[in-house]
């Protein structure tokens, strides 16, 4: 049952996991929202890791002027403190990279870091969305828990690269968001190796994982894989899937959103949560 008494901020919540930082969560979570946005959906997009927000340099945008305070709620509830996103690329936009400066730290502490996520996913005045793609911080945190709490309807994937430790994190993760009935779509494997220009062969970027320990052996489906290229240059600010489209990780990052949404569409039509 859903603890906040309010409809959902879009018809499909999907949240980006990882148990492991550093595997291109942000990367993918961007690209799946302007490719859904290029389908002519509406779109937001969500900057959960409220400590460390780099959507808005992804982006191509920042705040210069440090915050001195920031109000929390007013009388009324968070409805009376209405927050506009920002619109690029086609969609909007909400992260706490829009209230501190960039070179600000968040040391707020989960007592009060938990209000502002509830204020950046209710008192956002996002219009009506199809999608709310949120990316999440990476492991299991009180963030990521409140999130899911307000949000238990959200649909969760999760994303890897092929390195033995990413897929250790990303199982611990699974087993939480199983255990907190959460629906999880499937898996992305991001960076899953590098296509050489001059020989035409692909390289693998580390060391395979053996089966038995990856997440794909807790049934999690296959969403996509997404590779890295060494040829392709994109400016700082611009998804890959706008700024190199053609290229074979704008393709694969499209085909990877189409997948999200078929899956995301199938979720919200079965007759139950399977988990």
């Amino acid at each position: 049952m859903r603890t906040v008494d309010r409809p959902a901020p879009a018809e499909y919540v999907i949240a980006v996991c990882s148990g492991k930082g550093g595997v291109g969560k942000s990367t993918i979570a961007l690209n799946l929202a302007v490719s859904l946005a290029a389908g002519s959906l509406r779109v937001g997009l969500l900057d959960a890791d409220v400590h460390s927000p780099d959507i808005p340099l992804m982006v191509g945008l920042k705040r210069s002027v440090p915050a001195t305070g920031w109000q929390l709620s007013r009388a009324g509830g968070f409805d009376h403190t209405s927050l506009e996103p920002i619109e690029q690329f086609g969609i909007q936009l909400m992260s706490s990279g829009f209230i501190v400066s960039e070179d600000q730290a968040l040391t707020w502490s989960a007592d009060l870091v938990g209000p502002l996520l509830n204020q950046l996913i209710w008192s956002t005045a996002w219009g009506k969305l199809d999608f709310l793609i949120i990316d999440m911080p990476p492991g299991t945190s009180d963030i990521v828990q409140d999130a899911f709490r307000v949000l238990p309807d959200a649909l969760a994937v999760v994303v890897v690269t092929p390195q033995d430790v990413a897929h250790l994190d990303n199982r611990r993760i699974i087993a939480a968001l199983k255990r907190s009935g959460i629906q999880l779509l499937g898996g992305v494997e991001n960076m899953s190796g590098l296509h050489c220009p001059s020989c035409d062969s692909h390289i693998a970027l580390f060391p395979p994982v053996a089966p038995e320990r990856s997440i794909w052996a807790t049934g999690l489906p296959l969403l996509g894989t997404v590779p890295w290229s060494a040829a392709e240059r994109v400016p700082v600010g611009e998804p890959v899937v706008l700024a190199a489209a053609q290229s074979r990780r704008g393709t694969a990052l499209r085909e990877v959103a189409e997948a999200v949404r078929l899956a995301a569409v199938n979720a919200q039509s079965g007759p139950s949560k399977t988990g």
